[in-house]
């Protein structure tokens, strides 16, 4: 018997190697994928502005890095006793005015530097809704979308739902601005299968289906662009509310474990699926606590993994092992 329903996923015509530098940007989800990453030694640089949920928020970061944009504190707000900007995710809010600018700034630039010669960027989309300020919301430009509520009250925000159209023209213009200044970027598009059930049942579908209508349209448009399915292996594979954790909006670690083994048999080559089995068997050793650290067989132990990580760095240069290398070092 079948207890799920499992299909078959497009490989990604350019694997994603150690070598490569990824920029990922968007949900919770892309916060999921890039712990996995770090793990497995990608170099990456996960939301440079917080995470992020609209596809307008994502193209107006991701312009602000192209055009390395720098904010004052005019472009900020105060609320709480706490300084926040509407296109950042609160933690990079600050108790002073000038922590929160120099913290945004600072990432912007990092951005801007690691998206110019970034090989992916994985892009993550939440949800079609937008949340634009009234006039009554703090320092705002009325009707500009925002990219997080702050916890800020309800009369600061009118709510709206995207066009399929609108996004199609937003990112379309977005993407443009990205291969003039990356031109060897690969984009890879995600739809996220948290569910936003605070707008509601009905209108998280409406939601996704705008956003899944968009993302296909701008594939079909562009060679550079692909489609990875995490929202349809949760939904549609998976398919059962035992993979979600108890709020029933975020798939739980067995989910997000499934979409990532889908997602490096699709994007990776065999060649980089082996190397992260080897990164994989020394994290393990990493995180080992030993009961006697002064034992003979803990000192073999750390011995043999010591010359295991000195050889997969010497073969492979471009991973930053250092971390791991210090800690085997640590022999009696």
């Amino acid at each position: 018997m079948k207890f799920h329903f499992e299909f078959d996923i497009k490989k990604l015509s350019r694997p994603v190697q150690h070598q490569h530098s990824l920029l990922l940007i968007g949900s919770c989800f892309t916060e999921n994928m890039g712990e996995k990453l770090r793990k497995h030694k990608f170099n990456l640089s996960g939301n440079p502005n917080g995470i992020l949920f609209n596809p307008v928020s994502v193209a107006e970061a991701l312009g602000s890095y192209i055009e390395n944009k720098k904010i004052s504190t005019g472009d900020i707000f105060q609320h709480n006793e706490t300084w926040h900007s509407w296109k950042h995710h609160s933690r990079f809010s600050g108790i002073t005015a000038q922590d929160c600018v120099q913290k945004i700034n600072d990432s912007t630039t990092g951005a801007h530097t690691y998206l110019k010669t970034a090989d992916h960027l994985l892009i993550t989309l939440g949800s079609a809704w937008l949340y634009t300020l009234t006039e009554d919301a703090a320092n705002a430009i009325t009707g500009s979308v925002a990219a997080n509520n702050h916890k800020a009250p309800a009369g600061w925000f009118q709510k709206r739902l995207m066009s399929a159209e609108e996004v199609v023209n937003v990112l379309d213009e977005t993407l443009k601005k990205l291969f003039a200044f990356n031109p060897g970027l690969q984009v890879i598009f995600t739809i996220s299968p948290v569910r936003h059930l605070r707008e509601g049942v009905i209108e998280n579908n409406r939601s996704k289906a705008v956003l899944i209508q968009a993302v296909h349209q701008l594939v079909e448009q562009y060679e550079a662009l692909y489609y990875f399915p995490a929202y349809e292996l949760v939904i549609d594979d998976l398919r059962d509310y035992r993979f979600y954790a108890e709020d029933l909006v975020h798939p739980n670690y067995q989910a997000t474990q499934y979409v990532w083994e889908k997602f490096i048999n699709a994007c990776m080559s065999e060649e980089t699926r082996n190397l992260m089995k080897e990164i994989a068997e020394i994290n393990l050793a990493f995180q080992h606590k030993p009961f006697n650290s002064l034992t003979g067989q803990h000192q073999h132990f750390m011995e043999s993994y010591l010359n295991k990580t000195k050889n997969l760095q010497e073969q492979h240069p471009y991973l930053d092992l250092k971390n791991e290398l210090a800690y085997f070092q640590k022999i009696k």
